[in-house]
């Protein structure tokens, strides 16, 4: 039994009092002090980890003066802060022993948008993809594109100038903003926009904070403006934060907003924004140009740009083979096809954009006719994609480049913190051979991909920085990049902020450096905002990339062996991709719900690592307690839940954020770097269980396939106690709700009546090789057979009307619900004699074909983790399976309305193929399927029906799927592949949507 686990009191203990004042004081936001929610906002996309005091999310711009007019109190001067976008950033931006400043849950809304003068304002919380989401009908965009933008917000992408595909033609986010709202630590709140003569005057004469900055500023660019020309590169990476270059514009306006974008925090807190908005290209197209060698794609860089293209990217081969193995690849493939099974070394991705068709038609002519004639031996070939949907499709996967680095097996994996340089693009070939010679030298591997056309180079060296004898890399290669970026005059900084390199500062900036502190003290004289980063206001070092501490430190007490038994949990670097905004994509539904991190994949992942990290300080390898678990008795386990001190067990804090998983296992599918939760949550499930009791319905959800065969031969008894309302309330006072009537249907009885056998290996393997040829073996998990026999029947009666001899698995128990409740023993022994049954089976080469995706595709995962797995064939889903028949002589009726279908969540990231199947299939037919982008259900299995999820549950269906069934026509066919989303739609909206299987068995 694993002991009490206490967090050890650290600099992170806040003084109670501040957030008391807070309250006091008018704050309407939310205050979390607690371990889980530090340590989630300890770490971010970088190397390092800081654990703040606590984390502020404010309702608005009131309430950040709150926070700025308290700390000005005596009692709290030494509280210093850091405001906090995303959390995605790469260098330890947002990271702070002190409060965490998050806009993210609460200042996200879109206040205005003015089509006429293309502009809108946001609060600094919104997402840049919900921003154009909303900007989409107006035919306008946020112009700055960079790869998080599903997740990053608008005052993270100022705080560090965010840009990145495009940025030649678009510029960088300061170049978009028009003004900002922001609070000073002395609580002033203004808006900085450009000013120039009256209004100017008139700032310069105000005799307050506000006055004294923009005389400071005036003053420096002024009397510096010969050196600011020579210090300042003139690049389209220009040093961002601070930047003295850009004040003064060519229109004669003076623009703060060119010191405060890039400033990553420290002179002010950002509350909204103005920003200019651009047109949406209406056409555009892809040149997607194979080579034999990166070096020669990087070379041909300069070629390409020079043909006034849009944008090119470069990726290199071990980017390329990732993505491979990635979800988006279905959808690209055939781009990047082998050339005489020889694949590409290295890709270049050329954008053409035109207002027309023929237009762009004249465009892709042109680069095309240009490449043609200028021969090049290291080009393999080209593919042209057409059109916003492929288009997409491909930058999508360039997105998930960084995060794809991560995904690699074993404890050295790519990490950030000289990804960004930039040096001008002339220069770009031959810095990069000086790079990769610098990278070779030490012996380290990585991958490589940039905005070539920008000068730009994304690089991340392979590093196990749990090993003390990698650690010292990162100062060497650190030291070495910063030089060669001086040698070709570019900046170690292109794209992704200071932060934790902010002592490359002076000697970048050199004699300007004073004037930037000089900056620092005008707008926060105490050093009080993100201290240490970019400039500081005293005699206060700037952070050192060895002095700030790293994550690798923290885990080199964990051990390579027990980070490589719970899932990747140790491994996620923060990348972020699970906090995607969007309704619509499957990852991560709680973490939409809520809008609470701790409550994603990450989250999730930061608190398992921190509670694995705090047993190994104890001594404790909790592989051992899966082994060989106490088996602690009730009385125990009640006395240890009921005990008062075991309150603050860190557990607690582990185990709440595990029970709003949904186990949809989106996070192992579309997570780059595959870090899966419902998998190192059974582990964790297991062993707190082991110590704590369980609540009432576990031992109900967990016998859910064994009493099912029982319950449906009562089942007018179930049917009393599921749908009257007495009974519903029993069943929630054991923690269960919305649970699905019985039918009066039978599956058992009519499989008889049909003369459907069921499958026997002993009796199967009498036959003649050519009787078993024409033999499907429906394995039909227990939910489908019981509560919806009708798919089963319809697949029975379809498989007969394609001409074979349908059978039925004997009934088994798949075990998914004992491995989502962390009930890992009595899932190995059930994986064990159900995958054994299997096997026989498939021994014969006969084909076995599951109904349920999530319960089919659990036979490739959870039974595919067990050591000696008996089962080593695959079941297929039904459409993987439909669409190997031959199905183009089959008669069809006619249909009128429109074919949709909504795929489960587990299907569509962990089996994102076969989603085309079931297209195939449909077109064999002579129609059209329409797969629908929907998110999450809400039900996920058993997590619809426990009460304490309910309200979770409802909301995500209130998110998409609620809207997609309103639309539905008469005449539509609007399918559900998930036995589960079937059951959410009859539980929230009392309709029915039928499965494939039994759309196709009609239509054939």
């Amino acid at each position: 039994m694993i002991p009490r686990l206490d967090r050890p009191a650290s600099i992170a203990d806040a003084p109670p009092s501040f957030f008391e004042r807070l309250i006091e004081a008018g704050f309407l936001g939310d205050i979390e002090t607690r371990s889980g929610s530090r340590i989630v906002h300890a770490t971010d996309n970088s190397i390092y980890q800081m654990e703040p005091q606590g984390v502020l999310f404010p309702s608005g711009a009131e309430d950040l003066q709150i926070i700025a007019r308290t700390l000005s109190e005596p009692a709290f001067r030494t509280i210093t802060i850091a405001p906090r976008g995303g959390g995605t950033g790469t260098n330890g931006q947002s990271l702070t022993h002190g409060i965490v400043i998050d806009c993210s849950r609460h200042m996200n809304r879109i206040l205005h948008i003015d089509p006429v003068r293309r502009v809108a304002r946001v609060q600094a919380g919104v997402v840049k993809d919900a921003l154009n989401r909303a900007l989409k009908p107006f035919g306008l965009f946020f112009a700055p594109e960079l790869s998080t933008s599903n997740r990053a917000t608008i005052g993270g992408m100022i705080s560090t100038d965010a840009c990145g595909q495009g940025s030649c033609l678009y510029g960088k986010t300061s170049n978009h903003v028009l003004g900002l709202r922001v609070v000073l630590m002395d609580g002033t709140d203004f808006w900085s926009r450009s000013l120039e003569g009256a209004d100017l005057d008139a700032v310069f004469q105000r005799q307050d904070r506000i006055g004294d900055i923009h005389r400071v500023v005036e003053r420096i660019t002024r009397e510096k403006q010969q050196r600011i020309k020579e210090v300042f590169p003139n690049l389209n990476r220009y040093m961002t934060g601070y930047d003295l270059a850009h004040v003064r514009r060519d229109d004669g306006g003076f623009d703060l907003n060119a010191i405060l974008c890039g400033s990553e925090g420290t002179l002010a807190m950002i509350a909204e924004a103005e920003l200019n908005l651009l047109p949406l290209p209406a056409e555009v197209a892809l040149i997607n140009i194979r080579y034999n060698d990166f070096n020669a794609a990087l070379e041909d860089a300069r070629n390409l740009t020079a043909l006034k293209v849009a944008s090119v990217e470069t990726v290199d081969e071990k980017v390329l083979g990732l993505a491979k193995g990635d979800i988006v690849w279905t959808a690209i493939s055939r781009f990047f096809p082998d050339d005489a099974g020889r694949p590409a070394n290295g890709i270049n991705i050329v954008e053409v954009l035109a207002d027309n068709p023929l237009e762009l038609e004249q465009k892709l002519a042109g680069v095309i006719d240009a490449l043609d004639s200028a021969a090049n031996p290291n080009r393999l070939g080209h593919t042209v994609a057409r059109g916003h949907k492929d288009a997409d499709a491909i930058w999508t996967m360039r997105k998930r480049a960084v995060g794809l680095l991560g995904n690699v097996e074993g404890p050295v994996r790519p990490v950030a913190f000289v990804e960004d340089t930039a040096v001008p693009p002339e220069h770009l070939a031959a810095y990069i051979r000086e790079f990769r010679a610098l990278l070779d030298g030490a012996g380290v591997a990585y991958g490589m991909f940039g905005h070539v056309d920008a000068g730009v180079l994304h690089v991340r060296p392979a590093l196990d920085l749990a090993r003390p004898d990698h650690v010292p890399l990162v100062r060497d290669i650190s030291d070495a990049v910063v030089a060669l970026t001086r040698k070709y005059g570019g900046v170690l900084w292109g794209e992704h902020g200071k932060g934790v390199r902010s002592e490359y500062v002076p000697e970048f900036f050199g004699d300007l450096y004073p004037c930037l502190q000089e900056i620092k003290r005008a707008f926060d004289p105490e050093n009080r905002l993100n201290p240490g980063k970019i400039a500081s206001a005293d005699a206060t070092p700037l952070l050192k990339i060895d002095e700030v501490p790293l994550r690798g430190t923290l885990d080199r007490v964990i051990g390579n062996d027990i980070r490589a038994a719970f899932d990747n949990a140790a491994y996620c670097n923060g990348n972020g991709a699970c906090f995607d905004f969007d309704e619509t994509s499957p990852m991560c539904p709680s973490f939409k719900a809520s809008r609470d991190r701790r409550l994603s994949p990450k989250g999730r992942a930061s608190l398992m690592r921190e509670w694995l990290r705090l047993l190994a300080e104890r001594g404790i390898d909790p592989r051992s307690k899966l082994m060989t678990p106490s088996h602690s008795t009730v009385l125990t386990r009640a006395l240890n839940s009921l005990n008062p001190v075991n309150r603050d067990d860190f557990s607690h804090e582990v185990k709440s954020a595990m029970d709003s998983c949904l186990s949809c296992k989106a996070c192992a599918g579309q997570c780059p770097v595959k870090v899966s939760v419902p998998a190192f949550r059974s582990k964790f499930l297991a062993i707190y269980h082991d110590r704590y009791l369980r609540p009432l319905k576990d031992p109900l959800v967990a016998s859910i396939e064994t009493l099912l065969p029982w319950m449906a031969r009562f089942h007018p008894i179930y049917n009393a106690v599921a749908q009257t309302k007495a009974g519903r309330a029993l069943m929630r006072l054991m923690g269960l709700t919305a649970l699905p009537a019985l039918p009066d249907q039978s599956l058992e009885k009519q499989a008889r009546r049909l003369n459907v056998p069921i499958a026997d290996p002993e009796a199967l393997v009498r036959l003649a090789p050519e009787e078993r040829k024409a033999i499907v073996v429906f394995v039909v998990d227990a939910f489908t057979a019981h509560f919806d026999p009708a798919v089963a029947l319809a697949a029975i009666s379809l498989a007969r009307k394609l001409g074979f001899n349908p059978m039925l698995a004997r009934g088994h128990i798949n075990g998914k619900a004992l491995h989502v409740h962390g009930y890992l023993a009595r899932f190995e022994k059930a994986a064990r004699q159900t995958g054994a049954y299997l096997q026989s089976l498939a021994d014969l080469n006969i084909p076995l074909v599951g109904l349920d995706p999530s319960m089919t595709l659990a036979f490739r995962s959870e039974y595919k983790a067990l050591a000696n797995n008996p089962l080593k064939a695959t079941i297929a889903l039904p459409q993987e399976w439909l669409a190997s028949v031959r199905l183009t002589e089959m008669n069809t009726m006619p249909l009128e309305g429109k074919v949709s279908l909504m795929v489960h969540c587990t299907e569509r990231t962990n089996a994102a193929a076969s989603i085309g199947h079931w297209k195939t299939v449909f077109k064999a037919l002579g129609l059209s399927l329409e797969i629908v982008d929907t998110g999450c259900c809400g039900m996920a299995g058993t997590f619809g029906h426990e009460a304490r999820n309910r309200p979770m549950s409802e909301t995500l269906y209130a998110m998409s799927w609620a809207e997609t069934i309103k639309r539905q026509k008469p005449d539509d066919i609007l399918m559900a592949s998930g036995y589960s989303c079937r059951s959410q739609v009859k539980t929230m909206d009392h309709g029915s949507l039928p499965h494939p299987v039994e759309v196709l068995d009609r239509l054939v």
